[in-house]
């Protein structure tokens, strides 16, 4: 099990056909491992072998698939960076990772520049811009470099060898790098062709970020069945629209938000979507009303609720077309994220991680081939979520009589928004430093759009004021957008604590979800 395995096989089988399509760039599979070999070259050359780390950080692009590929390749490890960070946290991710040498395209050249002017970026030996255009901050510019390269023989480092870090936010604040082996991501392809409908004659859309473990499963797997991939650099709804009339595209994944912006966009009824057979969803949960109007947009289009996470790279469970459907014995079933992909166990667990009765609430844990090796130099946490085996979500759910699991809330205290991971403690640590911030919780609210939405409660120094747009201002100065509150609120008494001295932030939410059966959106 190594990952370049699925390149060299759609190499070989269909050496002539189209295998990338990224706006006036075409490659076939033959021209797509040449490059890959070449630039595999290159990066041995600076560095980047025997695990050494390669960090991409860059908006969708074939180039970014070529770097994936030529890094495993090379025998190093692929670090994929977060393109909504912030460049305090773009320089945590590359310093932990101690990434050797950083793929970067225009949109990120200047931040890049100002990291390495200041020194934050000490590991960074070598940048390489992925651009037409020319370097002008003392980078590499990709194409030289890789038609200056001798291509070389795969590594085939594979199975245990660590193939990938990805990067999730962390309960304390801190990132913890998921340490993902070979066999972990090649396992997952298999399992994935098993439970959503990939298949070789699929025009994949990237419309998810690449970064996202969720969009590498889709790299990985269509590569293994030997797809086409066709790239934007970013979502908008317009983009997808206009991509998948334009080149027929057959399959996509695209997080609930996403699939809201589209199925609801004003003009979805002018563009051609007949093509459109597939529709992979997952991240966050999928409101009821955004799947039925999905099926109603586009009837003829299958959909599939793949649920997971990046500790698990990332497929635990599926929920396929057959439960999208609103008649019948399955009639609603989509509501679940679906049953265990084959090679993979699910239990649901109480503290004391005993299982629990079929449709009792408890903590989902999963086991199999596809769960991490463990957070980058974190042993601990790695030990505490690994514990007995198995991993511990910090989900929370229950499973019916036929093996479906349900995912009523979250363990953990973090929030899902646009189908990315908040965490409320890192939110909050940047709350509270702001001066007049005596007391903080950061929960998840309902959003139509968003699914859930960041939402601070804050109480304030006596004496101090602050509105809401200062406090937001403020989180915005240290922290991603995507993290910081979209709405404040003030309190004047202490907040609720448990005899522990925690704060309830159950009792919190309690005003904001009333009336709703779970307490996630």
């Amino acid at each position: 099990m190594y990952l370049t395995q699925g390149l060299k096989r759609a190499a070989q089988i269909k050496p002539n056909v189209l295998a990338t399509s990224d706006g006036a760039r075409t490659r076939t599979w033959s021209d797509l491992i040449e490059r890959v070999a070449k630039l595999g070259g290159a990066l041995r050359e600076l560095g980047v072998a025997d695990g050494e780390r390669a960090g991409i950080l860059a908006l969708n692009s074939d180039r970014y698939m070529e770097a994936m590929y030529a890094t495993a390749w090379a025998g190093g490890v692929f670090v994929p960076i977060n393109t909504r960070l912030a460049p305090p946290e773009i320089a945590f991710w590359i310093n932990d990772s101690e990434t050797r040498l950083l793929f970067i395209n225009d949109t990120f050249a200047p931040i890049v520049a100002d990291l390495k002017a200041a020194d934050k970026i000490p590991s960074v030996e070598q940048v390489v811009l992925m651009s037409d255009n020319a370097p002008s901050n003392g980078e590499l510019a990709y194409e030289t470099v890789l038609d200056e390269a001798a291509a070389v023989s795969d590594a085939e480092r594979g199975y245990e060898d660590l193939a990938g870090l990805f990067y999730t936010g962390g309960t304390t604040g801190r990132s913890k790098g998921v340490m993902l082996s070979h066999r972990n991501l090649v396992f997952n392809t298999f399992n994935s062709i098993a439970s959503i409908p990939f298949s070789e004659d699929a025009k994949w859309l990237h419309a998810a970020p690449m970064f996202h473990i969720a969009d590498c499963l889709a790299i990985f797997t269509i590569t293994q069945v030997a797809g086409q991939h066709f790239f934007i650099p970013g979502f908008t709804p317009e983009g997808v629209l206009e991509n998948v009339q334009q080149h027929r595209i057959t399959d996509t994944l695209l997080v609930p938000t996403m699939c809201n912006m589209v199925v609801n966009h004003p003009t979805v009824g002018d563009y051609d979507l007949s093509s459109l057979r597939h529709v992979a969803y997952g991240a966050s949960p999928m409101p009821e009303a955004v799947i039925l109007k999905a099926l109603e947009v586009i009837p003829e289009c299958k959909f599939t609720h793949a649920y997971g996470q990046t500790e698990c790279a990332p497929l635990s469970t599926a929920n396929g077309p057959e439960a999208h459907v609103v008649e019948g014995p399955m009639a609603f079933m989509f509501r679940s994220a679906g049953r265990a992909v084959p090679g993979v166990e699910i239990k649901i667990v109480d503290d004391d991680d005993k299982e629990v009765p079929r449709g009792e609430v408890g903590q989902i844990i999963v086991r199999g081939p596809n769960v991490m090796q463990g957070y980058w130099r974190q042993p601990a946490l790695t030990e505490k979520a690994l514990r007995g085996g198995w991993m511990h979500s910090g989900d929370g759910g229950y499973m019916d009589e036929n093996g479906y699991v349900f995912v009523v809330d979250r363990v953990k205290d973090m929030i899902i928004s646009g189908g990315e991971n908040v965490y409320s403690a890192e939110v909050e640590d940047a709350v509270y430093q702001h001066d007049a911030v005596a007391e903080c919780a950061v929960i998840g609210v309902p959003d139509d759009k968003w699914g859930e939405r960041v939402h601070a409660i804050v109480r304030l120094k006596d004496g101090e004021t602050a509105d809401e747009e200062a406090i937001k201002a403020h989180c915005h100065e240290l922290i991603a957008g995507f993290k910081c509150p979209r709405s404040v609120s003030f309190r004047d008494e202490p907040m609720p604590l448990s005899g522990a001295g925690k704060i309830l932030k159950t009792e919190l939410r309690k005003p904001f979800w009333e009336g709703r059966e779970k307490q996630v959106s």
